[in-house]
């Protein structure tokens, strides 16, 4: 059983940043591929961003290059998203997921979710 919680969501003006944590249950952390996805109102979840266990891969979506950051510090069991130039179309829950093992190749298939985090741009 894997527990995520996310934190770090709030309410900001367009072209301000924000870091997103998501904290995880687990010695076998640094094991895990870790992802985040949103969900806008009335609209399907979608994948932001992932990162490998060994930190060596990371892949995002086309609308956040550039301008998002995923990370890992496998001490802390804590996987992070630091957004900047935030634009109101990033308004969205914002979800950390895990893909532990037996690890799937890429695309990822995530195992367990967190109950997500708000995000809000105003503009």
């Amino acid at each position: 059983q894997v527990q995520l919680v996310e934190s770090g969501g709030g309410l900001v003006q367009a072209g301000g940043s924000l870091r997103l944590s998501c904290a995880a249950s687990g010695r076998t952390f640094s094991s895990y591929h870790m992802g985040w996805f949103r969900q806008a109102p009335g609209k399907e979840r979608e994948f932001v961003a992932a990162i490998s266990w060994s930190g060596g891969g990371r892949y995002y979506t086309d609308s956040v290059k550039g301008r998002f950051t995923i990370s890992r510090d496998n001490a802390k069991n804590t996987v992070y998203l630091q957004m900047n130039s935030l634009q109101p179309e990033d308004t969205a829950v914002y979800y950390c997921a895990a893909d532990i093992p037996p690890r799937s190749s890429w695309p990822y298939e995530y195992d367990y979710w967190g109950q997500g985090t708000q995000v809000t741009v105003s503009s």
